[in-house]
């Protein structure tokens, strides 16, 4: 996953709103969204699958506990030997406490990642104590703490200010104020996760990488065809919203839906998946 931005206390009704895109080469073999159970796993897990190498980018269990992780583009530091990273997503979900990255995950070589973990059943508003989500990067020296508020990731550290970064987040901001209902939520991020357009020269950032592929990769969906027939297409394989609705006696109920794409970016298929958590802060 390369794109994510995270609505945390945002909304009474909407207590949590995560919006986000998987950006890999067409030719990874993958799985779409369905519960599924990890070798020696306490629990299914909610998720597509990196039939490559096991893990997955985005993750959740029926508890309510969510973690993502995308990589960083460091393009002299790459090591082709590196564990996958998106193990790390699966050890958060099973191995350590809520909302908590794994301990060790800084202690194993990686090439450079991302990775949220969260607790939606957290009632981020009125448990000002509780983290109700951390970050933590291979160049962070301790996860950081989540509080209420919004939240964009890409290729970079957080909330580093990259065109689609920012624009993710200010059209979740507005979907989240005005949206009429989980319908409207869940086009809205939709729509917003589904920007082809790139970022004129001046607000590109500067990654190591070649300013062509710099433009190609500004844009919130990105569709590298690899036309003229060199290299791997590469492109958003799919894109994931993840919305909780609160209702009334501390009922919470969890949608997640995923849209899946091919080569140049018409639609392959979308799963669609909910249900309801035990009360806030259990």
């Amino acid at each position: 996953m390369c794109l994510a931005a995270l609505a945390i206390g945002l909304s009474d009704r909407h207590p949590w709103v995560l919006a986000s895109n998987r950006d890999e080469f067409f030719d990874r073999p993958a799985a779409p969204l369905a519960w599924w159970r990890p070798p020696n796993g306490a629990q299914d897990i909610l998720s597509g699958r990196d039939l490559s190498a096991g893990g997955t980018w985005l993750g959740l269990t029926a508890g309510g506990r969510l973690s993502l992780v995308t990589n960083v583009r460091e393009p002299g530091r790459v090591m082709a030997a590196s564990r996958s990273r998106g193990e790390l997503v699966l050890q958060s979900l099973l191995d350590s406490e809520a909302a908590a990255p794994p301990p060790d995950c800084l202690a194993v070589p990686r090439n450079g990642f991302n990775l949220i973990t969260a607790d939606l059943s957290i009632d981020a508003q009125r448990q000002s104590g509780a983290a109700a989500a951390r970050w933590v990067s291979n160049r962070s020296p301790a996860p950081q703490a989540l509080r209420p508020g919004l939240y964009g990731l890409s290729n970079a550290a957080l909330d580093t200010p990259w065109p689609k970064v920012t624009n993710l987040k200010e059209a979740l901001r507005h979907t989240v104020a005005q949206a009429q209902g989980i319908d409207d939520i869940i086009d809205s991020a939709f729509a917003a996760l589904a920007d082809r357009r790139c970022a004129a020269d001046a607000q590109l950032p500067d990654t190591g990488i070649p300013l062509q592929r710099e433009r190609q990769l500004s844009a919130a969906f990105i569709d590298i065809a690899a036309a003229d027939g060199q290299g791997r297409p590469y492109g958003t394989r799919c894109s994931t919203v993840v919305l909780v609705v609160q209702r009334q006696g501390g009922r919470r109920l969890v949608h997640v839906v995923e849209r899946r794409f091919r080569v140049g970016g018409a639609l392959a298929g979308e799963t669609a998946v909910q249900w309801e958590l035990e009360s806030p802060g259990r």
